[in-house]
């Protein structure tokens, strides 16, 4: 086995290899003066099966053309297979045709991914599950339910009743997964958006009153919708309101909004590399999902399950 990463999220990759007890792959990823990428593999990797470690966050271009310029960089070097691991999948929110003559992104970086030489793909929470079906290889979508259920049981089941809250109609199966999990009642916040990164709440069903609320949700972005999710539960009595969430995209003034939220906490995973705004936030806390990827990656090396990770 080999893991070589990209520069997207080094962290996470290091702590990836840890896990495994496997050195990174030397690879010199850099840029021309022009900014053009330029990757040379500096290990032997032929009949190797090579794992590329890459996040498709900020900048998304320049860290999918990095992707994509590894992965034809160890084909061209007769790796025998390559597994493309992106813990985040940067293109999945357009999944779909919401106007006329707009593009269905996340079936061309698909296709991408799949023409430079990739043998399967490994992922985590795709925004949209379909997008597996995008792809002509296998493609495995990891869930991060078990890390953010395991956090919720050390951290808030000794806070009193719980109840974990959707955001949105479209994020019940998730949250139900997780209230299952936890052992706790589901409720769901309605909301309308009327523009692309604003929402505006409207209702709240379900029994919140005197409950410590849970937001699940796959990505935060501008974090919006959390703020007023949380200002819409403590309005209809709940005690007090958390978020957990996947992708922790957080663009633009998102952690100043956060931080100045009723939320009580923010948990986020670290499929994508953790800024300084956000390591410096009061309330936003990390936890990893090396281990996962990392048990996942073991198992897709010995031809072993990886389903039963989420039995």
């Amino acid at each position: 086995m080999k893991l070589v990463a990209g520069n997207s999220n080094l962290a996470l990759a290091n702590a990836i290899a840890g896990y495994l007890d496997v050195p990174l792959c030397k690879a010199d990823v850099r840029r021309f003066a022009d900014k053009e990428i330029f990757v040379e593999i500096q290990e032997n990797v032929r009949g190797e099966d090579v794992f590329v470690l890459q996040s498709t966050s900020f900048p998304a271009n320049d860290n999918l053309m990095e992707m994509l310029i590894l992965v034809d960089a160890l084909r061209r070097s007769s790796a025998k297979r390559i597994t493309t691991v992106i813990p985040y999948f940067g293109y999945a929110r357009q999944d779909r045709r919401t106007a006329g003559r707009t593009p269905i992104s996340a079936k061309l970086v698909a296709n991408l991914i799949t023409e430079a030489g990739s043998d399967r793909v490994l992922t985590i929470d795709l925004h949209a599950g379909q997008i597996q079906g995008f792809f002509d290889i296998p493609t495995d979508n990891l869930f991060a339910e078990p890390v953010i259920s395991k956090d919720i049981m050390d951290h808030y089941t000794s806070n009193g009743p719980l109840a974990v809250v959707s955001p949105d109609v479209g994020g019940v199966v998730r949250a139900r997964a997780i209230a299952k999990r936890v052992d706790a009642p589901l409720a769901i916040v309605d909301k309308r958006r009327d523009r692309p990164g604003e929402s505006e709440v409207m209702n709240v069903i379900g029994e919140v009153d005197g409950m410590s609320c849970l937001l699940v949700d796959d990505i935060v972005d501008s974090g919006g919708t959390l703020c007023n999710a949380a200002d819409a539960l403590l309005s209809m009595g709940a005690k007090e309101v958390s978020a957990y969430i996947t992708h922790g995209v957080l663009s633009g003034g998102a952690v100043t909004r956060i931080a100045g939220s009723n939320l009580k906490e923010l948990v986020t995973t670290d499929t994508i590399e953790t800024t300084e705004a956000v390591k410096n936030a009061h309330n936003i806390r990390i936890v990893t999902v090396a281990g996962l990827l990392g048990e996942a990656i073991m198992r897709t090396a010995l031809e072993k399950s990886v389903s039963s990770l989420f039995a």
